[in-house]
């Protein structure tokens, strides 16, 4: 117990008060909660100004005829009319989902098996297997960049690098980024080709499966299809999860290649035409914000719901080593 000199009777002791302890801790507590905050304000800033805030407005907008030209007060409250308007007048809103669902089915799946199929052959100990690990995760740095659009523009135009390959086999080639037919599978082939983000991932993954249970499958006789079907997918099913919700959420919300391709106009005949596209002309080209914003309200609502149908279904298939599902 502490001893503290009694005030008024010198040479003797007694026990230290406990309100002078209490005040002492409520500081101490107060300071650290203090220099806390201060370390987290730029986050905080940052949260409040870069997304709270713009979300609130966005929402507010999402029920007004906001045309960025006119000054906020000025706006005029228009209710759901934006809503009712997207869903019931507007063809080329359904259009836009439409492509979009399309490209996120055909190009995602084919995605995560090209990176899956890629993790497993570099999965040895090549000689040189970290050079290709390397130039295999090269086109997910360069990422949506505009550059990497436009030249893989260029690549598929009629007298670009692909037409050329297909005239030395005496194959004639197509002009596939202006054909209406094969524009949106030029963008699929490019978000498929940038798979290094999950295929580093996948290695990960595969280097934390235990070997005991290829001995043990292999000594019940399985061979390697069969391994890869009851070992190593219900291995990698976690992984496969995280994967399969980040680049289904990457699938819809491309913007980039669409945006390069067809200069902004979804073309040609709106074959192109993502979700996030028609997001973008209805704000900053026909100038309606407040029905891009109500746009993208239901954009965020529809991303939150297929994660929450992900989620929900994964514990069926979804297989943690330590028995948890």
């Amino acid at each position: 117990m502490a001893l503290t000199t009694v005030p008024g009777r010198t040479g003797r002791t007694g026990p230290a008060r406990p309100h002078a302890k209490r005040r002492r801790g409520g500081r101490d507590r107060h300071a650290e909660g203090l220099a806390g905050y201060v370390f987290l304000s730029p986050w905080l800033i940052g949260l409040m100004g870069v997304t709270a805030i713009p979300m609130l407005l966005s929402l507010w907008l999402s029920f007004t005829n906001y045309d960025i030209l006119t000054p906020l007060s000025e706006v005029q409250w228009v209710g759901l009319a934006n809503y009712e308007r997207m869903f019931t007048a507007d063809p080329s809103y359904w259009h836009a989902v439409r492509v979009t669902v399309t490209f996120a089915l055909v190009a995602v799946p084919l995605k995560l098996a090209a990176a899956l199929g890629v993790a497993l052959l570099l999965n040895r100990a090549w000689r040189g297997v970290g050079l290709f690990r390397a130039l295999f995760y090269l086109p997910s740095l360069l990422g949506g960049s505009v550059a990497l659009a436009i030249v893989w523009v260029n690549m598929f135009n009629r007298d670009g690098a692909f037409n050329s390959f297909l005239a030395l086999f005496g194959i004639e080639g197509l002009p596939w980024v202006s054909d209406p037919d094969w524009a949106l599978q030029t963008l699929m082939v490019l978000a498929i080709w940038q798979f290094g983000a999950p295929m580093v991932i996948f290695l990960a993954g595969l280097k934390q499966v235990p070997g005991e249970l290829y001995e043990a499958a292999s000594v019940d006789g399985a061979g390697r299809v069969r391994q890869f079907w009851h070992v190593t997918l219900p291995m990698l099913s976690p992984v496969i999860f995280f994967n399969l919700v980040l680049e289904t959420i990457n699938g819809f919300q491309g913007f980039t290649a669409a945006f390069v391709l067809s200069n902004g106009t979804g073309g040609p005949v709106d074959s192109t035409l993502m979700y996030t596209l028609k997001l973008y002309i209805s704000g900053f080209t026909d100038l309606e914000m407040g029905y891009a914003s109500a746009m993208a309200w239901v954009f965020l609502l529809a991303i939150g719901l297929i994660t929450v149908v992900f989620f929900s279904t994964g514990r069926f298939w979804v297989h943690y080593s330590d028995g948890e599902k």
